[in-house]
């Protein structure tokens, strides 16, 4: 297989992998709304570039390393769940104080994108499926390095195709709600991260 038909089909899987909304994706959302599709879209760049980071270990198919973070997955599922309520609550208190919007700065940027990939890189199970997923991709062996780069770039970039939709495209319909209707994407989004925290914790533990 040559490396443009592996970028793409990568790419499309990275596609599938981002899109199914979940925790960043409620987070790319109400930060949209509240700071702009450039924060939205950089909330999301962090979570492929965590995507990006588990796709290289399990193209590289580290045994001692994934092993260790199999080991850790409980741990680092509940550290994760910790960050997912506190960014719920602290979601539902700008709702109910009416915040205003805020322009944008390198801070709130540099935030956003950590926030949502220390977010993604709390589920290192996520190595497992990549490695299932390279298997088939390069024919149950193991990829070398070329393929495994045209891979993890798919990767990446079939992510990050989805977070510059989902924040630009996103960002004009919710543009057009109003503050009333903004307010109430807000405490929906809040509500819904405490409830992720919530089934994420409770499936860590089970």
């Amino acid at each position: 297989m040559d490396g443009g038909q592996l970028f793409v089909e990568s790419a499309l899987i990275g596609l599938a992998i981002a899109a199914p909304v979940g925790p960043v994706g409620l987070l790319c959302i109400e930060r949209t709304l509240r700071q702009g599709p450039a924060v939205g879209l950089v909330t999301g760049l962090g979570a492929a570039s965590a995507d990006a980071v588990y796709a290289t270990l399990g193209a590289a198919g580290l045994g001692g390393l994934i092993g260790l973070l199999t080991r850790l997955a409980t741990p680092l599922s509940l550290a994760g769940c910790v960050l997912l309520a506190w960014l719920g609550v602290a979601t539902l208190r700008r709702a109910q104080s009416h915040e205003a919007a805020r322009l944008p700065d390198s801070h709130s940027l540099l935030r956003a994108y950590g926030s949502a990939l220390l977010l993604t890189l709390s589920n290192p199970m996520t190595i497992l499926s990549f490695i299932a997923i390279f298997a088939g991709l390069a024919g149950a062996r193991q990829p070398g390095l070329a393929d495994a780069a045209w891979m993890v770039a798919g990767i990446f970039c079939g992510s990050a195709l989805w977070w510059l939709l989902l924040a630009y495209g996103g960002g004009r319909v919710l543009a057009r709600l109003g503050p009333r209707g903004r307010q109430r994407v807000d405490q929906l989004c809040g509500v819904l991260l405490l409830g992720f925290a919530v089934l994420l914790a409770w499936r860590a533990l089970a």
